[in-house]
């Protein structure tokens, strides 16, 4: 049961739970996740494409991670990253719920222990948001990549990308570069399909202390990303499938040379 002051906790929380004016200016496709062998794939339409996260994690430098792993031990380790994706998927749910309106609790110790991050997160983090297009949408790039965003909306007037990260300590931004290649990733996407101009992407953390960081990318920079994501990329094909294997690259060629056409 209850007490007095977590029913009052609860209640404002419901009153706040309004939800944010909803666009009906895209129509977003319903892909299907799959786990294939510890890679997440998408189903679109019939095609299989690698996940955004998937890419990045198999072209990433795994130094710093074994390092970490040797330090603290396999089984904390372990500990510590079921944990967290544990609290992550709470503290997106309630993020969810707020932003489309639906009312939600999770009276779990885990659950409780990530609403406050949400409720930080809705506070500072989602006050300039006017209208949503849309939550917890797949994007995709035909024959390319796909992934899911949490949120893509008007931020402050722009069309944006936003991405909701808990993390158990403050990020510096030498630690979050995947953070931001996965969020040009899914603007380019997003652009490719849609035909719309993702003028930039947001990443909003909070940590279990409730320490809220922002993080932006756009202009530039944004197009910045998108060519190192690109890269990225390449390098994934260039692991996973032999040159007689290979997919059709026309599209990624022809990407990375409009990247670096735009970065001149």
């Amino acid at each position: 049961m209850m007490s007095e002051e977590d029913l009052k906790e609860y209640h404002s929380i419901e009153r706040n739970m309004r939800g944010i004016k909803k666009s009906n200016k895209y129509n977003y496709l319903e892909g299907k996740r799959i786990e294939d062998q510890g890679s997440r794939i998408y189903d679109i339409n019939g095609y299989r494409l690698p996940s955004v996260t998937t890419i990045l994690a198999r072209t990433k430098d795994q130094q710093f991670l074994k390092d970490w792993k040797a330090k603290v031990g396999e089984k904390e380790a372990e500990r510590i990253k079921n944990l967290s994706s544990r609290r992550g998927t709470a503290m997106h749910k309630f993020l969810e719920s707020y932003i489309t309106g639906v009312g939600y609790d999770d009276l779990t110790e885990l659950g409780q222990a990530a609403k406050p991050m949400a409720q930080k997160i809705i506070e500072i983090g989602l006050t300039p948001v006017e209208e949503y297009y849309g939550s917890e949408v797949t994007l995709y790039y035909p024959g390319l990549y796909a992934g899911s965003t949490d949120l893509v909306c008007t931020h402050n007037s722009k069309d944006t990308i936003v991405d909701f990260k808990q993390s158990n300590r403050p990020k510096r931004v030498d630690w979050i570069e995947d953070y931001f290649m996965q969020i040009a990733a899914y603007a380019m996407a997003h652009d490719h399909v849609y035909g719309s101009n993702i003028e930039q992407g947001v990443i909003m953390v909070c940590t279990p202390d409730l320490y809220y960081q922002e993080f932006k990318i756009e202009g530039h920079e944004l197009r910045s990303w998108k060519h190192k994501f690109l890269k990225r990329l390449d390098m994934y094909h260039e692991i996973k499938f032999d040159e007689k294997e290979r997919v059709t690259l026309g599209d990624l060629n022809t990407l990375l040379k409009e990247m670096t056409d735009e970065s001149k």
